[in-house]
């Protein structure tokens, strides 16, 4: 087995540990994620998998391509779930725009534009999920994002091919994670404060 083999197992190995305990978190109650971003983030997962592929990535773009199937059925789940919260005209402008910008990348379907018009989509996916969190903090499950930063780390390693198309995806995404986890810390923060001020 090649470092690069090793490196795409321990990517498959965490993106399965990662996503366990989220989508267990989840059936109980705990974690309420927004569907709007799930069901964009399997769609760009899924597609940059493919990308990858194509510009030659090999066996680091497996982890990506599973982690885009478990996308769908977290959206699955976040839709049945029902939460409470009132899907606004910014969610739906959100969706809107990644799934036009998802018909652009069908028409131009070059390799490189592909990787940034997916990159730019699944960066819009994380709206809905902001939105949601800065209310709500404590319903999204912060050690979930960490096991996803580390796991992409491994799977850009394990990419046989390094080039922009392979490996932007996944850098782009592990700055939105970072950056996330500290949006739910300060939060949280936040309102625990305000939470002791007004008893």
């Amino acid at each position: 087995m090649s470092y690069k083999e090793l490196f795409s197992l321990i990517s498959v190995i965490l993106t399965l540990v990662s996503f366990y305990p989220y989508i267990v978190s989840i059936k109980r109650g705990e974690t309420k994620p927004h569907y709007f971003s799930w069901i964009i983030w399997g769609l760009t997962t899924t597609f940059s998998a493919f990308t990858e592929l194509a510009d030659n990535g090999g066996v680091g773009a497996y982890s990506v391509l599973i982690a885009g199937i478990i996308c769908f059925y977290i959206a699955y789940l976040a839709y049945k779930q029902k939460r409470d919260y009132v899907i606004d005209k910014g969610d739906w402008i959100s969706f809107y725009i990644a799934l036009g910008s998802l018909l652009i990348w069908y028409i131009t379907s070059t390799p490189l534009w592909t990787a940034i018009i997916l990159t730019i989509v699944d960066s819009i996916g994380f709206i809905p999920t902001f939105k949601k969190s800065y209310n709500y903090p404590w319903e999204e499950h912060i050690g979930f994002y960490v096991l996803i930063t580390i796991k992409n780390l491994f799977a850009i390693v394990a990419m046989e091919n390094y080039t922009i198309t392979t490996t932007l995806f996944l850098w782009v995404i592990n700055i939105l994670s970072i950056i996330f986890i500290l949006f739910l810390i300060w939060r949280r923060v936040i309102l625990s404060k305000n939470k002791i001020s007004n008893k």
